[in-house]
């Protein structure tokens, strides 16, 4: 595997989930895969769970971590093309990527949608040129569409916490303060539908709608109550407004229903289900604090899991090096 963006970068998803909880049961087994190899951590946007649990995952497989946070102690890197640099940019990505690429083995690459421009966050503009111009391996640590290893890591605890064979799972959109990306949700949705053994339904306001090449097979419910019904797993997450059905809002609050928080009453039309977030969380915003500090609440072995997506992740890469 030389890069990872998406589910079938992963190949037979039955093996990697069993692979998963091999390592889960051994976690430095395939620590000689990484001797005398780094890998590289370019950060172009905050990080805790995702920083934290991909360098630890690093460290269980034997590996060398640098860990570049391009907005603190590097050059202010330029990434589109043509533009004279004149301004406060001192290097361009162009020869920075390759230069990076000289000093490990792998690199992972966590750069977020800027919400401006539909059409540049979804060519993945700067993930693909670190795919093309780094001469390493590239895998994906959340970028303006996608999040495969909080996915990944979903699917992980889904599996630990079913008590039926084929779960029902919703993905409910919650308000926000904020103008958030659509990566979190795009992989949830791309990664369940991906999985055999769940019943995917997704619940937002209209005009909400994520692009389907990520929706797939799940069942779309404008009417949050009926979507949780029933459910095993409530996922919620917020989302700005993906453009899809409007591109002219693509980026943008369009809806600040407080009644899509996620409280005592929501969690009471579920089948006593669990409660899932991928963190961090905007309390009595997104989720009320009663539910969050429930016992169905799993946000933290959630997170845990995350050392266990990229680790199986990482391990595949190194094999094929």
């Amino acid at each position: 595997m030389h890069t990872f963006i998406n589910v079938e970068d992963l190949g037979p998803l039955d093996k990697a989930m069993a692979e998963a909880f091999e390592i889960k049961n051994d976690r430095f087994k395939y620590q000689h895969l990484g001797k005398n190899k780094t890998l590289m951590m370019i950060f172009f946007n905050n990080s805790l769970r995702t920083r934290l649990s991909t360098q630890k995952a690093a460290m269980n497989l034997g590996m060398n971590v640098i860990v570049l946070d391009v907005n603190a102690g590097a050059w202010k890197l330029e990434t589109e093309r043509g533009v004279i640099m004149d301004g406060d940019k001192s290097e361009h990505l162009l020869e920075a990527i390759p230069v990076m690429g000289c000093y490990c083995d792998m690199i992972g690459v966590r750069s977020f949608a800027g919400l401006t421009d539909r059409e540049y966050d979804y060519a993945e503009t700067v993930l693909n040129q670190f795919i093309k111009y780094s001469g390493k391996p590239v895998f994906a640590m959340e970028t303006a569409t996608v999040h495969p290893l909080q996915a990944f890591a979903d699917l992980i605890t889904i599996e630990e916490y079913k008590t039926v064979k084929k779960p029902k799972v919703v993905l409910t959109w919650a308000p926000h303060c904020r103008a958030l990306p659509q990566a979190v949700p795009n992989s949830f949705a791309q990664w369940m539908n991906a999985a055999e053994d769940v019943d995917l339904v997704i619940t937002h306001p209209e005009g909400y709608e994520l692009d389907p090449k990520f929706v797939g097979n799940a069942r779309v419910e404008y009417d949050q109550k009926k979507a949780f019904e029933g459910a095993d797993f409530i996922y919620a997450k917020n989302w700005s407004n993906p453009g899809v059905t409007n591109p002219a809002d693509y980026g943008k609050i369009t809806c600040e229903d407080r009644s899509w928080t996620v409280d005592t009453e929501h969690m009471s039309w579920t089948n006593n289900g669990k409660f899932m977030h991928c963190l961090p969380v905007r309390r009595n915003l997104i989720v009320t604090d009663d539910v969050i500090e429930s016992k169905n609440s799993i946000v933290i072995p959630e997170a845990a899991n995350r050392e266990i997506s990229c680790s199986v992740v990482i391990k595949r890469m190194l094999e094929a090096l």
